[in-house]
């Protein structure tokens, strides 16, 4: 039932452990959160299972097969998108030409063909608008197509970088603090979006420290503690595990 498998990952900047011998698994159709404190290792996992970083050690397995040693827009094809910590919206670009862009490293035609502009250009231009007005529209932000993306609310914007990646038509979704800058309103509505894309079926890997949003949405928690996984359960019982307490929260409740 897997369709993300971590075993042993390992990452060394210097002589810090970003990740250390870090082994989990993300069921399909599953919404999965990764927590733990600033430091803890989060991005850096997220940056190995997405490509940006090779492992010093372990394997990742999607959908039967290692990946470790792929890069980033081979994973992509594959079939895992991501988000970022910090919105990578382009200044003077419509939401929908933001999004048509995270299609374009799929293309297969080059740069020759696009100066002659062959039909396989046009053709692959107009699926990657077609799939990029599809992901605008389940996210509820089709009327934003035309605007200027980085004028959009903070929330929109996110909304808009979330599309960019449904718009790959991905299996697995990586969120990288979505809720970072926004406000209640925005992360409650962000809440909703999450479960929509679950329901459409694809399975989501998110980092979050919002944690009212992580035990309201997610089916099982990770926690990361200077690398190493110190916890993995339902929220419930992440909620009451001592040792997540103490060193996360610092012995507050974990609903604080």
């Amino acid at each position: 039932m897997s369709i993300l498998s971590v075993r042993g990952l390992s990452r060394r900047f210097g002589g810090l452990k970003a990740v250390d011998d870090v082994s989990f698994d993300v069921l399909r159709g599953q919404i999965k959160a990764v927590i733990g404190p600033n430091g803890a290792g989060k991005t850096t996992l997220f940056n190995l299972i997405s490509g940006y970083i090779e492992p010093d050690s372990g394997t990742t397995i999607f959908d039967g097969a290692e990946i470790q040693n792929c890069r980033p827009h081979e994973i992509a094809y594959k079939g895992i998108a991501r988000t970022f910590q910090h919105i990578r919206l382009f200044h003077g670009m419509s939401a929908l030409e933001n999004v048509m862009l995270g299609m374009h490293r799929l293309g297969s035609s080059g740069f020759i063909s696009g100066m002659l502009g062959l039909p396989m250009v046009r053709r692959e231009d107009r699926i990657a608008r077609e799939r990029s007005m599809e992901a605008l529209d389940f996210l509820g932000i089709a009327g934003l197509a035309g605007s200027d993306a980085t004028s959009l609310s903070f929330g929109q914007q996110r909304a808009v970088e979330m599309a960019r990646a449904l718009a790959l038509e991905p299996t697995v979704l990586l969120l990288d603090e979505p809720a970072a800058g926004l406000n209640m309103h925005e992360t409650a509505e962000l809440a909703e979006l999450i479960v929509k894309i679950k329901e459409k079926g694809i399975t989501v890997l998110i980092v979050e420290h919002d944690m009212s949003l992580v035990m309201k949405i997610s089916d099982s928690v990770l926690v990361l503690s200077y690398g190493s996984k110190i916890a993995e359960d339902a929220p419930l019982a992440i909620q009451k595990n001592d040792e997540v307490v103490r060193i996360y929260l610092g012995g507050e409740d974990v609903n604080a």
